[in-house]
């Protein structure tokens, strides 16, 4: 898997390490990271479907670049 980095504020982070951990959503950052661009790409790929943007590639519901085939 490849592996990048970003910045991201403070507040920002704080605010995701709150969900992250024994008492989070996440066992930790990265999990909280993937799981969130998922979901924007799943939003993303709805909101193309009904503005009829979609080539078939990537179409929400499909294990395209939002699905979870590469963990």
């Amino acid at each position: 898997m490849p592996k990048i980095s970003v910045e991201i504020p403070g507040e920002l982070l704080d605010d995701l390490d709150d969900h992250v951990g024994d008492e989070g959503k996440f066992v930790n950052r990265s999990d909280a990271v993937r799981a969130s661009i998922r979901k924007t790409l799943d939003v993303l790929d709805e909101i193309d479907a009904r503005h009829d943007r979609l080539d078939g590639e990537g179409a929400a519901g499909s294990d395209g670049p939002a699905g979870d085939d590469d963990e």
